[in-house]
Order: C-alpha cells, then sequence, then structure tokens
C-alpha cells in the first residue's frame, strides 16, 4: 500500500453516557488485530470493527497478541482494573461500558487512546489518510545538553589538575549529591501523595456512594427483604454457600459476573445487612464472603498472562485451567472460611 491510498478506517464514538471524543481505528501495517478482552467469544463490537477494517478480530481469553500487532482492544470494565492497561500500554482501548478515567492507571486512560460505552451503532466506517489511533506520537528531537555543574566548576578552578579544584570537587559533590537526594524524596513523597488523593477522589469516595445508595434502595423498596428471605434459608448453612460458591465460579458464567463484581456486590450488601440487623448469625460473614467472590479475578486472566509477557500456548490453557480450577477452589475456601468462623 502506497503513502497516498486510502485506507479503510472506522470511527468509533462514545455511546450515551460514554467517556472520550471518539478513536480512529486502521489497519497499519503490522498492527492489524482487534483483541476482544470481554469473555464469551467475540464481543459483536469487536467483531465489527475488525469487519470495516479488515483486521483479524481475536479472543484475549484464548490466546494473547503482541501490543504491535493490535488494532484495538474492546474491554468491557467500568471499573479500575482492564481499564488501565491496555491504554497504558498505548492501545486504543474500546470499552462497551460506560466507564471513565479511574484508579490507579488514570493517567494512561486518555482521550486519544480510550472510549466507552460504545456498542454496534458507535462503530460507523469512513475513509481518513490519518494515522490510526494509538500510534506512537513522533519523537521530539532531544534539546542540546547543557554544561553540567561540575563542567563550569572546572572552568573556574582549573578542575582536577590543582589541588585547589580537587578539594573543591570533592566538597561540591557531597553537597550535590546531598541535595539530590533530598529532592528525590521529597518528590517521591509529593508524587504519591497526589496519586493516594486522587485514587481516593475518583475511586474509594465514589464506590462508597453506590454502596450506600444500594443499600438505601433495596431497604426502602423492600427488595432486601424479599431476596434475603430466599437467600437466607440457602445462606444460613455451609451446604447452601458451597452452592452459592459453585454457581458463581461456573467456568463460562465467572467471566461474565467478573466486570464490576455485581453479584458479589449485591449479595454482599444485602447479607451484610441482614448480618447487621442480627437476622443471620455473625459467623456466616467471612463464609458468604468466599461463596459470593468465586468468580473475581475471572475476567483478568487474560490480561494478567498478557501483562505477564506470557506464550499464546500459555493463555489458551491457562484461563480455562484457572476458570476450571474456581469450581475445587471456591467450595474449600467456603469450608476453610466456615471453619474457621467459628467462635466469632
Amino acid at each position: 500500500m502506497t503513502e497516498t491510498e486510502v485506507t479503510r478506517a472506522v470511527f468509533v464514538r462514545p455511546g450515551d453516557g460514554g467517556w472520550g471524543k471518539g478513536l480512529l481505528l486502521r489497519v497499519d501495517g503490522k498492527r492489524n488485530k482487534v483483541m476482544s478482552v470481554t469473555g464469551g467469544g467475540i464481543h459483536p463490537v469487536a467483531a465489527r470493527i475488525a469487519e470495516l477494517t479488515g483486521a483479524e478480530a481475536v479472543d484475549g481469553f484464548h490466546t494473547t497478541v503482541p501490543d504491535d500487532e493490535v488494532v484495538a482492544a474492546v474491554i468491557n470494565c467500568g471499573g479500575t482494573a482492564r481499564i488501565g492497561v491496555y491504554p497504558r500500554k498505548g492501545i486504543a482501548t474500546v470499552d462497551v461500558y460506560p466507564g471513565a478515567p479511574g484508579g490507579p492507571l488514570a493517567k494512561f486512560i486518555t482521550e486519544e487512546l480510550f472510549v466507552s460505552a460504545v456498542g454496534v451503532g458507535e462503530v460507523t466506517e469512513c475513509e481518513s489518510e490519518e494515522p490510526a489511533a494509538g500510534t506512537a506520537p513522533p519523537k521530539v528531537p532531544p534539546r542540546a545538553e547543557r554544561p553540567s555543574a561540575r563542567e563550569v566548576a572546572a572552568t573556574v578552578t582549573g578542575g582536577d589538575s590543582t589541588g585547589f579544584g580537587r578539594v573543591f570537587n570533592a566538597v561540591s559533590g557531597v553537597f550535590v549529591k546531598f541535595g539530590s537526594g533530598v529532592g528525590s524524596f521529597v518528590n517521591t513523597m509529593l508524587a504519591a501523595g497526589r496519586q493516594t488523593v486522587e485514587l481516593t477522589l475518583t475511586t474509594i469516595l465514589p464506590f462508597m456512594a453506590y454502596v450506600s445508595l444500594l443499600l438505601g434502595i433495596v431497604n426502602y423498596t423492600g427488595v432486601a427483604r424479599g431476596i434475603a428471605n430466599i437467600l437466607s434459608p440457602i445462606a444460613s448453612n455451609p451446604l447452601g454457600l458451597i452452592v452459592i460458591s459453585l454457581v458463581v465460579s461456573l467456568p463460562f458464567l465467572s467471566p461474565i459476573l467478573g466486570p464490576g463484581a455485581a453479584i458479589a456486590q449485591v449479595v454482599g450488601t444485602l447479607m451484610g445487612s441482614q448480618i447487621a440487623i442480627g437476622a443471620l448469625p455473625v459467623q456466616y460473614a467471612l463464609p458468604t464472603l468466599f461463596a459470593i467472590n468465586g468468580q473475581v479475578g475471572c475476567d483478568f486472566i487474560p490480561v494478567g498472562l498478557a501483562l505477564g509477557e506470557a506464550k499464546p500456548e500459555t493463555v489458551a490453557v491457562g484461563t480455562p485451567a484457572v476458570l476450571i480450577s474456581r469450581l475445587i477452589t471456591a467450595p474449600l475456601a467456603v469450608l476453610i472460611a466456615w471453619a474457621a468462623s467459628f467462635g466469632l
């Protein structure tokens, strides 16, 4: 393909409640794959992008793709994990959930690399000669190097060729190292403080508000009491908790339940409120926690393997192996937690 030829490109705009200005995506040489990391096979959005651009749609749960071959990554994360993983790598990221910058990787989530709340209708074909979104910007040539303080001092003292110069360099070197160390420590602490405040404001406080709102709604509407009446007979004995853990750990279900941990949040809030008012014994708090969290991290398995630079064969075998292992570890965790809860 010559530089003057128009390539097939798509424009991905944010949907209702989405974030971002939109991404222009196209196949660019080696960059010819659309990776779907949503669970349940190739997501329709990923399939549509691949169809319009001529790229190959790849299921990120079954294989991994080198970063320099990815046109875009399609995710379904409204939380803080995967939402920033691919922008951090400089990969254009399409979120089918209405996510927004948040979490420890929020600074990498920019309008040039991220768009959310995307459905099939938000993917439209266009013709463009502009470079694909997510490609690395051209490098800016470095500025001319300035002489260091040591070099300036050498012109005045004669450098190491004189006794005064050697003493001056030794004394000044001590103060320079001390000042550099203090400055590095202060800058590190300030950066940590800024990230802590940002994480608290953008992630922790909104989540606390969400949980409080959910608890108020389910209690006010009576939903909490109705669901509690159904769950209480199941969750009030170890066998029922094991059944719950097996359901949320089903290999074909857990990657879908993982994003946002919807079941864990709802059931956890309901069970917590019932334990708080004394409707359920407090010793069931710990085993209930393990029963509803069997799906935790299942949607992040291929991403974690990719971050560890695992080979495609490892991802293909490792993902189902971990998902199936949850069927064994989740009930065991419930039993261990139930045994450890005696005396609470």
